[in-house]
């Protein structure tokens, strides 16, 4: 990580949220309710939080075509939203294959 990088990863610490406005999931409840069950975790605020994402689409274009394509990808959130969301801070983990013939028969069983 470079140094000019660095320095927005406490940002979500010292921002302050605007009431009722989510511009960042640091404004929403689910992240004041994990510094809640974890204060040990969200004391450090250069500890890293990371975001799991997938969204599933057709390869082929094609409805009609049986396989499928769920990437997962790994973004941090440490960073302000207009980071957070660039290309260099998304990483690909993995990407599932799906054969959806095979799983209707798997969910027929």
């Amino acid at each position: 990580m470079s140094s000019s990088t660095a320095e927005h990863m406490t940002w979500h610490q010292a921002h302050h949220a605007v009431d009722g406005v989510m511009v960042h999931p640091s404004d929403g409840e689910a992240w004041k309710r994990f510094n809640s069950v974890h204060p040990h975790f969200s004391a450090e605020s250069r500890n890293v939080r990371l975001g799991l994402c997938t969204d599933g689409f057709n390869p082929f274009g094609s409805f009609a075509a049986p396989y499928s394509c769920w990437p997962v990808i790994l973004t941090v959130y440490n960073l302000p939203p207009g980071m957070c969301m660039r290309q260099e801070f998304m990483f690909l983990s993995t990407r599932l294959m799906n054969n959806k013939k095979r799983l209707m028969n798997s969910f027929a069983k």
